[in-house]
């Protein structure tokens, strides 16, 4: 039996309720989010990747000399120092990524993406693309398009302190 005596959870006594834009809108990003975003994750793992080593792979290309703190990588990847710290350990190990000291800050850690790594981004990443298109973008036309990346970057920069890795036109 639940007791709001011992809960952290706050009773809200005006619920904003959703209007009906608002739940076509919400129904939509759970049909996205348990049906197109397991699809591609499935895929990826055809591959023998997961979606965060995929997204770990893709900051790391993006940065100068395919280097960043790993600091700086968690924060772009969105994912908690320690959560980081675990999924590399998979892609040190396979040779992809190396992790080594800051030249500039030797209590820092720096992840690289090595030419193997890249090279298996370079071969999964037009199969990833392929997917994310079809099942995703294929169905809008342009200005559902731009209307969908405002929208979630909007969304996703007031979610994270790092909209620039979500919209690069900014």
């Amino acid at each position: 039996m639940f007791d709001a005596s011992t809960s952290s959870v706050e009773f809200v006594t005006n619920p904003r309720w959703l209007d009906a834009e608002q739940n076509v809108a919400w129904r939509g990003l759970l049909v996205i989010a348990n049906r197109a975003l397991p699809q591609i994750e499935r895929s990826l793992r055809a591959h023998g990747l997961l979606g965060v080593h995929y997204h770990i792979f893709v900051q790391l290309s993006a940065a100068p000399g395919r280097t960043l703190r790993l600091s700086e990588l968690a924060d772009s990847a969105n994912l908690s120092q320690s959560r980081l710290t675990h999924r590399l350990r998979a892609l040190v190990e396979g040779g992809e990524v190396e992790v080594s000291d800051d030249p500039d800050d030797h209590r820092a850690k720096n992840a690289t993406l090595t030419a193997v790594g890249y090279a298996r981004l370079a071969a999964i990443a037009p199969h990833h693309a392929e997917d994310v298109q079809r099942l995703i973008f294929d169905p809008l036309d342009e200005a559902q398009t731009t209307a969908l990346s405002d929208a979630l970057s909007a969304i996703a920069a007031s979610l994270c302190e790092h909209p620039e890795y979500l919209n690069p036109q900014t």
